[in-house]
């Protein structure tokens, strides 16, 4: 098994455990505030939107090679084009995917749709994905669109007992405990 420096070991822990959050009222760059109930009206402010989601909600620290050990310090144009970095956990390796490329083959309304019903393998937090307004999904994809084609097909997925190619971060993680009945069963 590869060795992972702690802090790489940190950030996929947090990232595991917390994952991407639903956004609370945002200030934008341009200094407007969003809120849950605000609808951006301009293609800009829906693109300041989305950047400001993919660097709040750590897409970038998986989609990005570099990003979580950088500090947030890499260029725009080497965002969200995936990462060879393997995830090893029960469910087997995952890669965090080239979001370039796979909205590049979707347009808007199936982009919204698709992320609407969103379900992954871990460790991907799908969920906080179903859980963005339209909004925020629509602002996402519009963002993503904006930074063009770029890099290559992350690896495929391997099934649970296929040992992946260098680098991989493995979770051994204890049983879940199976939920007590409670006492209105």
């Amino acid at each position: 098994m590869q060795h992972v420096s702690p802090f790489v070991l940190v950030v996929a822990i947090a990232i595991a455990s917390t994952g991407c959050s639903q956004t609370p009222p945002i200030a934008a760059a341009s200094g407007d505030v969003f809120t849950a109930a605000a609808t951006p009206s301009s293609d800009a402010e829906l693109l300041a939107r989305g950047e400001y989601l993919v660097r709040i909600t750590g897409c970038n620290d998986c989609h990005t090679v570099g990003y979580a050990e950088r500090q947030g310090e890499v260029d725009k144009a080497e965002w969200l084009k995936g990462s060879p970095l393997g995830y090893r956990g029960p469910w087997g390796t995952t890669y965090a995917a080239n979001l370039r490329s796979r909205l590049a083959d979707m347009d808007e309304a199936q982009w919204l749709d698709y992320s609407a019903k969103l379900r992954t393998r871990p460790l991907m937090p799908d969920f906080a994905v179903r859980a963005m307004s339209e909004e925020d999904r629509r602002a996402l994809y519009r963002f993503i669109r904006s930074l063009g084609p770029g890099g290559s097909e992350a690896p495929a997925y391997l099934p649970p007992g296929k040992k992946p190619p260098l680098p991989y971060l493995e979770l051994l993680l204890p049983p879940i405990a199976p939920t007590a009945p409670s006492a209105l069963s």
